[in-house]
């Protein structure tokens, strides 16, 4: 079990389908061996790294669509061989001073507060218009799953607080819109939380998993 944990990180659900354990008693074995949290590892060498600041005062509101988080992750794409972090022919100096532009992808999430159910889209910019049309899709996808919006939580780049799309799209909606307090970005932890796992289970799955000697291409973009 811990050698899988180590291998492949994946959590006790995960873990318990490959080994064909209860997830209960993936987690107890974990536990008791002392295993570091998924949160706590880097997700491309697995190496512990110290965990992030959180707040104490946690919170789930009552109802599906009482509070949507929103926020977008800047993944830079990821070239054939599966770039310098993962090919070992590579290295960071040599990747900056590569003439190849892979430019990069911004995904945008959206996380109901109470039910967790999420939206996600990979798009070329973080551009006022394209958060607000973001939005509006996902408003869309959350009302027709229960969730209708009432209440959007965002934190304080431009395109969320200077945007000219946004309020109108926030009135249709007859939503509110929260900012988080500047530099607390676990004030918005349930999409930084999703992006992480976007991150880990999706966008660098595969160099997680290849071995180092060994890279594998993965043409995400």
């Amino acid at each position: 079990m811990l050698t899988q944990r180590e291998r492949h990180r994946e959590g006790p659900a995960d873990l318990g389908a490959r080994t064909s354990v209860h997830p209960r008693s993936v987690s107890r074995i974990l536990a008791r061996a002392g295993m570091p949290k998924l949160w706590e590892l880097d997700s491309i060498t697995g190496e512990r790294i110290r965990a992030g600041r959180a707040t104490g005062n946690r919170y789930e509101h009552k109802a599906p669509g009482d509070l949507l988080h929103v926020d977008v992750k800047k993944l830079g794409r990821i070239p054939d061989g599966g770039g310098w972090r993962a090919d070992p022919a590579q290295n960071a100096r040599n990747h900056r001073s590569s003439d190849r532009r892979i430019c990069f992808d911004y995904v945008h999430v959206a996380v109901d507060d109470h039910s967790r159910l999420a939206y996600a889209e990979a798009l070329p910019d973080e551009k006022g218009p394209t958060c607000a049309a973001f939005l509006a899709r996902a408003a869309v996808f959350m009302a027709a799953n229960g969730a209708p919006v009432k209440r959007v939580m965002t934190d304080n780049a431009w395109a969320y607080r200077k945007s000219r799309e946004l309020p109108g799209l926030l009135q249709d909606l007859g939503a509110k819109h929260k900012l988080i307090k500047p530099r607390h970005p676990w004030q918005n932890g349930k999409a930084e939380q999703f992006n992480r796992t976007l991150q880990e289970g999706w966008a660098y799955r595969p160099p997680t998993l290849q071995t180092r000697n060994a890279p594998r291409p993965w043409p995400r973009g």
